[in-house]
């Protein structure tokens, strides 16, 4: 869009699609609250935006006034792409004669949404005008068999936003028998037999690019070395059973004390800038079937108990499968768990979650055989519940030592004080 001379001049600040997970590179703006020529306060809900995993609100960086919107809604642009610009030198009700065409291409670009990339529904909302709904909400209302029609929206102009089919699906789920059998899952398109000679090829999805982008990235950009150790889970099962839960709090708690002991894993590296965190923002792995997989974060997780990780792990992962995670939730990790032995993995090497310089990788439990000491320290054999522990971490920031002790402290927290 052109802008003249006095345009540049202004003070101004940029509104830029915020970075939502490091999975995330791209969002759509599902709606604009404000159009050019608005007065906006800093903090104020300037737009809605929308990404395969999170819906949030954008709110202003500055007071001033909305001197234009450069992106339309239902537009999907990268992360990082300015979405609108904000004059700050404004006053309101203050025009500004040489920003109209920068004013009259704004509103066209915010009124554009129904060429875009939402789908409009052939009923009428409020007022007769069709509905648009974003990505987000028409995923999550075919995944639950939900008629968007019936659903009361409380966005601008009766715009139906996530929170309202989320409300929607808690008050059905609410009314239902607790006591009844869990649906079936849905049936895998790839577990159908497929049609003798043919063959499928479709496009990554945007959260299957994003995830590509940064392991990709990951493993181009860091040293990367795994070390492997076993750990008798036996004082583990018992804490699970007590606290009826999965082992995964237990574990995260132990690598808690470990980082607490060792910082140096405590750590991101970005360049040639290497920073100890003081606070341990612990990212857990959230798979999200075929859909890809998300890291929410637990931020300060040193303050809290084996029961109160249990929790929040809990919580987080509901949020991140009912689509409910907010920007905050995914930000500020200094060091990630991932747990595919909840799915019979025995050994993996996980790719480091950028910039951070270590990923823990907990495997199954199973139980093997193993050389114990009896009350006379004799030799037996016993079997007993193993799990492999497997670090990843960067050469750049750490050596093998290090990473050795790390796990040999994780293990001895989870042996013989689990």
């Amino acid at each position: 869009m052109s802008s003249s001379n006095t345009e540049r001049a202004l003070p101004e600040v940029l509104v830029s699609m915020p970075q939502m997970g490091v999975s995330v590179a791209e969002g759509t703006v599902a709606v604009w609250h404000k159009r050019a020529g608005d007065w906006v306060q800093k903090d104020e809900i300037i737009c809605e935006i929308s990404t395969d995993k999170i819906d949030t609100d954008v709110p202003s960086p500055a007071t001033g006034r909305v001197a234009e919107l450069l992106v339309a809604e239902d537009e999907t642009v990268p992360v990082g792409t300015p979405l609108a610009r904000i004059a700050t030198d404004a006053a309101p009700g203050e025009a500004h004669p040489d920003e109209q065409d920068a004013a009259t291409a704004g509103a066209a670009a915010a009124d554009a949404g129904a060429a875009g990339q939402a789908t409009p529904d052939a009923g009428a909302g409020q007022g007769g005008a069709r509905r648009v709904y974003s990505p987000v909400v028409q995923r999550i209302a075919a995944e639950h068999g939900i008629d968007l029609t019936t659903v009361a929206g409380t966005g601008r102009g009766g715009r139906v936003r996530k929170q309202d089919v989320l409300a929607v699906l808690a008050t059905r789920d609410a009314a239902e028998p607790h006591d009844r059998e869990p649906p079936a899952p849905p049936v895998r398109a790839d577990a159908e037999p497929a049609a003798p000679g043919r063959d499928r090829t479709e496009p990554l999805s945007r959260m299957r690019r994003a995830i590509a982008e940064h392991m990709t990235r990951s493993l181009r950009t860091a040293a990367h070395c795994t070390t492997i150790v076993e750990a008798d889970f036996s004082r583990v099962e018992q804490e699970r059973k007590r606290l009826r839960s999965s082992p995964l709090p237990i574990v995260a708690r132990a690598v808690i004390d470990a980082l607490e002991r060792h910082p140096a894993l405590n750590a991101t590296l970005e360049g040639e800038l290497l920073t100890r965190h003081r606070n341990i923002n612990l990212g857990i792995a959230v798979s999200l079937g075929e859909r890809g997989l998300i890291v929410p974060v637990i931020h300060r997780a040193q303050e809290l108990s084996v029961e109160g990780l249990a929790q929040r792990i809990r919580d987080l992962a509901r949020q991140a499968r009912e689509d409910g995670l907010t920007p905050d939730d995914v930000r500020g990790g200094t060091f990630t768990i991932t747990s595919p032995g909840s799915y019979g993995a025995i050994i993996s090497t996980p790719i480091i979650n950028q910039p951070q310089v270590a990923i823990l990788d907990l495997e199954a439990i199973v139980k093997r055989p193993v050389v114990v000491a009896d009350s006379d320290g004799n030799d037996a054999i016993a079997v007993r519940p193993i799990a492999h522990l497997c670090l990843s971490w960067d050469h750049r920031a750490l050596d093998g030592a290090l990473a050795a002790q790390f796990l040999e402290t994780v293990r001895g927290r989870l042996e013989r004080e689990a």
